[in-house]
């Protein structure tokens, strides 16, 4: 065997190893992809259901300071 030949087989199982181990990182890649899809879609539900609590809060929290408001009104009036 010459040494063109030795070099041709190193160069080849040199690219055969880089083309599995690049085969593993893309199917790793994919994983990872699709666990940050369900994260961000678990948080933007997170995000919602936030955003929905504090409108009841605020809706909740209105007809009360208005009332307190008026009652202190009213109690201010009598005297």
């Amino acid at each position: 065997m010459e040494w063109t030949q030795i070099l041709v087989i190193i160069l080849s199982a040199f690219l055969a190893l880089f083309l599995l181990l690049s085969i593993v990182l893309v199917i790793l890649l994919i994983k990872i992809t699709r666990q940050i899809r369900s994260v961000t879609t678990s948080a933007e539900r997170a995000a919602v259901k936030a955003e929905n609590v504090v409108a009841n809060f605020s809706a909740a929290t209105s007809p009360a300071t208005i009332g307190r408001v008026v009652s202190t009104f009213v109690r201010n009036f009598k005297k």
